[in-house]
């Protein structure tokens, strides 16, 4: 199994390195590449720890030789948040950048596995999308936005609210990966009940929770470390489900049956074609159908936002 990361200099690109060569199955390649020189010190840096993983870094204009053969890709390249920006304010950078690295794996491995990790997720995804239909190599069960990140914050914090393990707390979380558009449903979280005040509370911290992390960096990044976590936990899932493993389930943003918007993050089951099974939500409650219908202009805008830069 070859997993590619590309973006791998920066802050999110190097925790997400750290834990794949930690915790890639023994007899996996992991390539990593940016545009900054650093990469193969980088590369050369991690080779160091003592597991059976192959560690490559390529640096330069061109990712060819770090996409070549690759089974998943993941993308973290890209400007970081600063205090007082939000996602959106990412794209202009942002869309290029993932326009560029889309049409390299277009050309290089077409059949990889996908996950975007780069803001504004809304609409970097319908970009990568959309360059690979350009390409003739659109597949829709093979593109992934990561929102994981939402999902780990969201069972952090209850935990934290319900005095409970966070290990063994879950929480659905669904929509988009930006601002109202995150929603967690609160109501569908095992053995634990919530006030209405405490649910709206909750969503908001959750929503808001990247800006937390921005403003508490001072100016000094945005999520990283939590973010690598998040991103190394949904390629394993991938790496899981192509060697064969059975019922892995994760929460993404994809494009489905087009029921809310044409991407939605849903529940899908992995396999090794990308997703078998895109899973229904569940029941909402009134609060989470409420939330869901006043989401989804904002959420087609981003989706139209990331499409018109392609055209």
């Amino acid at each position: 199994m070859k997993v590619a990361v590309l973006g791998a200099a920066g802050g999110i690109g190097q925790a997400l390195a750290l834990l794949l060569k930690i915790q890639l199955p023994a007899g996996s390649r992991l390539a990593l590449y940016d545009i900054a020189p650093v990469t193969p010190g980088v590369a050369v840096d991690l080779s160091h720890i003592p597991t059976a993983v192959e560690i490559e870094g390529f640096s330069g204009e061109d990712a060819t030789a770090a996409l070549a053969g690759a089974d998943v890709v993941l993308i973290s390249a890209g400007v970081a948040r600063k205090p007082g920006m939000d996602r959106s304010d990412l794209f202009n950078v942002n869309a290029g950048i993932i326009r560029n690295l889309t049409q390299q794996i277009a050309e290089t491995c077409p059949q990889a596995l996908i996950g975007i990790i780069t803001n504004p997720v809304n609409s970097t995804v319908a970009i990568a999308a959309d360059v690979l239909k350009q390409a003739g190599f659109y597949d829709k069960n093979r593109l992934f936005g990561i929102t994981t990140l939402d999902s780990i914050r969201a069972s952090a914090f209850v935990a934290e609210l319900k005095g409970k393990q966070p290990e063994r707390v879950k929480v659905p979380v669904i929509g988009g990966h930006s601002g109202v558009t995150i929603l967690p449903l609160l109501s569908q979280v095992a053995g634990v009940k919530f006030s209405e005040q405490e649910v709206a509370d909750l969503t908001k911290r959750i929503q808001n929770a990247g800006t937390e992390v921005v403003e508490a960096k001072a100016g000094g990044g945005s999520a990283t470390l939590s973010m690598g976590h998040a991103a190394a936990q949904f390629g394993l899932s991938l790496v899981r489900a192509l060697v064969g493993e059975e019922n892995v389930v994760e929460y993404t943003y994809v494009e489905g049956d087009g029921a809310y918007a044409r991407f939605f993050a849903q529940p899908v089951l992995l396999g090794k074609q990308g997703i078998v099974e895109r899973k229904p939500l569940g029941t909402l409650s009134p609060f989470e159908q409420q939330a869901l219908d006043a989401m989804l202009e904002t959420l087609k805008k981003d989706i139209i936002q990331g499409e018109a830069f392609v055209k």
